[in-house]
């Protein structure tokens, strides 16, 4: 099953999730209910299906970018787009949220073209034609745009995890193979304590290995850190938990370490390429979106952009750790009653 079915499950699933190209960007619009240039201007946008409409504050357009319920947001001037663009004053505010780079770029180029396009069809007939409309742009969060601010936080969860699930799944599967678990039932302690002694030393390493790999990567790289270091601490500790739990469920089921070794890279495989660490799990079909709220890596890599880039939006922070706390849990509980089955 490890090595025909599990590569065939792979192959299917990357291969819907997998996409680099830029889609369902969530495009917000400030502008007066009577601006026809503006809501052409969205429309026009929404209708490329690169876009998707967010609905965001006319008061603070910021806090949606912040919290990531929008990716960029169009603000028309006071008094309409319609009304400057009439006057030869057309030039409207676009926010992009940079924390992705790559998306970030791919919106204000996008932006540019339909604004040149729609600024065009709205001129009279017979009109010279015009560059477009002219884009006042402020890039958020990444103002020079580099690709390692966005990419170090995914790699300081990629770091942790692997080494979470790798160490755990090879702990039980260890003793079985050396004919030791015999010796660990025999002696007067309990099953939970077994347990505990099998997965606590990894979790007190990555309690001191993860703020090593974090601060490593924000000093090295200046990487800008604006959250809190509680709430940073907190959502390092959930995610340890919950990767520890899933290494521990991995190495119940083998039988020995290099079962166990195959089987916590498949798992670690997997939750790489359905976190969002290096591909838009905007761009992921349905069903495959909703398979990645199953991820522990998911939750901790929005945690960590996030907090570390935006100061921590208790709107993004608290659903995540919510479900970084709900997988820990779950897994936990499964993991468990495996090891019991085990024993038995």
């Amino acid at each position: 099953a490890m090595l025909f079915v599990a590569p065939l499950i792979q192959i299917l699933m990357f291969g819907y999730a997998v996409r680099t190209d830029i889609k369902n960007i969530r495009l917000g619009v400030v502008a007066e209910p009577g601006d026809r240039l503006a809501s052409r201007l969205a429309g026009r946008a929404y209708s490329t299906g690169y876009f998707i409409p967010a609905r965001v504050s006319a008061v603070n357009p910021l806090a949606d970018l912040e919290a990531g319920r929008a990716s960029a947001v169009l603000v028309a001037p006071p008094g309409g787009l319609s009304r400057a663009f009439g006057r030869g004053e057309g030039s409207i505010q676009v926010l992009v949220d940079a924390t992705n780079s790559i998306r970030a770029r791919s919106v204000e180029l996008y932006l540019s073209a339909l604004a040149a396009q729609v600024a065009q069809e709205s001129l009279p007939a017979g009109n010279a034609p015009v560059s477009g409309l002219r884009f006042d742009t402020r890039i958020l969060y990444n103002p020079a745009m580099e690709s390692y601010i966005f990419m170090v936080p995914a790699l300081a969860v990629l770091i942790l995890g692997e080494i979470l699930i790798l160490l755990t799944a090879m702990a039980i599967a260890r003793e079985k193979e050396l004919g030791t678990m015999e010796m660990l039932l025999s002696a007067p302690i309990s099953r939970w304590e077994i347990l505990a002694g099998k997965t606590l030393p990894f979790l007190m390493m990555a309690f001191i290995n993860g703020p090593l790999v974090i601060t490593a990567g924000i000093l090295w790289f200046d990487v800008p850190f604006r959250g809190s270091l509680w709430v940073l601490g907190l959502a390092a500790v959930l995610f340890a938990s919950a990767t520890a739990a899933v290494g521990t469920l991995v190495s119940t089921l083998a039988r020995n370490q290099q079962q166990a070794l195959i089987g916590a890279f498949m798992v670690l495989l997997m939750a790489m390429m359905l976190s969002g660490m290096f591909f838009p799990l905007e761009n992921m079909p349905v069903s495959v979106y909703w398979i990645t709220f199953l991820n522990p890596f998911r939750y901790f890599v929005t945690l960590l952009r996030n907090i570390i880039l935006k100061g921590g939006d208790p709107g993004v922070v608290w659903p995540n750790m919510a479900g970084l706390a709900a997988i820990a849990g779950a897994v936990a509980f499964v993991a468990v009653r495996r090891f019991r089955q085990t024993l038995n």
